[in-house]
């Protein structure tokens, strides 16, 4: 537990950094925003698939697997349903920057770092080092863009950039305490683990799908989101190669 907590913690300061980066680079070109956000979906992808659902294959048959990708993807998309976020069709209800704030920042917390956060948890619980190691880093690589995807729109709406880069720092709060929940399932349903990897797998791949994805494509010839998903892909391919 103390392992995956100081683990998850420390993948989180990864949307710190991504605030940072806006400090430093206040204008940043929509094309490498894309490319950003283009990467941290690949790292999603590679994780929930390459690192998650490999084990979780090797573990046990593919109806367990098949039941936990659905649940992961379920409850995104429960929290989505019922939970307030900011999306274009729900941005006309929003008035003033403190109400904007708060909605963005339950949005990070609960609709991205919830599944990030469970991942890391049920990675160390599952008795395997490396495999917590390696989705760590990757949570952490995905949090740089992340943690930019949440300072943009705070400082498009009139927020300071320190202080939109305090609430990208603060958004990862979430994650400890997901990965906190992911060891205690773990523990409490040991022979569940290839359930439990595989629903933490379907929720970060719902979640590049349905949210960063799109995001990423809003100018649909542009090539950089692609260009930045295949690099992160193969990151983490190489990540789980050479740490498994």
């Amino acid at each position: 537990m103390r392992t995956a907590l100081l683990a998850s913690i420390l993948a989180a300061l990864g949307t710190g950094i991504g605030g940072i980066i806006l400090v430093v680079f206040p204008r940043m070109s929509r094309a490498w925003y894309d490319a950003l956000l283009g990467f941290s979906a690949g790292v999603m992808l590679a994780a929930g698939s390459i690192t998650l659902l490999g084990p979780a294959l090797q573990k046990n048959g593919i109806g367990s697997v098949t039941a936990g990708l659905l649940c992961g993807a379920l409850l995104v998309f429960l929290l989505e349903r019922f939970v307030p976020h900011l999306e274009p069709h729900f941005a006309p209800e929003i008035s003033g920057p403190e109400k904007r704030l708060g909605i963005l920042l339950g949005s990070a917390i609960t609709l991205h770092h919830i599944p990030e956060g469970l991942a890391v948890g049920v990675a160390f619980a599952a008795g395997e080092p490396s495999l917590g190691v390696i989705v760590a880093v990757a949570v952490a690589l995905q949090n740089v863009p992340e943690g930019l995807a949440i300072a943009v729109p705070l400082r498009a709406a009139g927020s300071s950039r320190l202080r939109a880069a305090t609430w990208a720092l603060l958004s990862g709060i979430g994650q400890p305490i997901a990965a906190a929940l992911g060891v205690g399932f773990v523990a409490v349903a040991g022979p569940l683990v290839p359930f439990a990897l595989s629903v933490a797998a379907g929720a970060m791949i719902f979640v590049a799908s349905d949210q960063i994805i799109p995001e990423s494509r809003q100018r649909p010839d542009a090539k950089a989101p692609s260009l930045g998903l295949m690099a992160s892909f193969v990151l983490v391919a190489a990540l789980t190669k050479l740490l498994m």
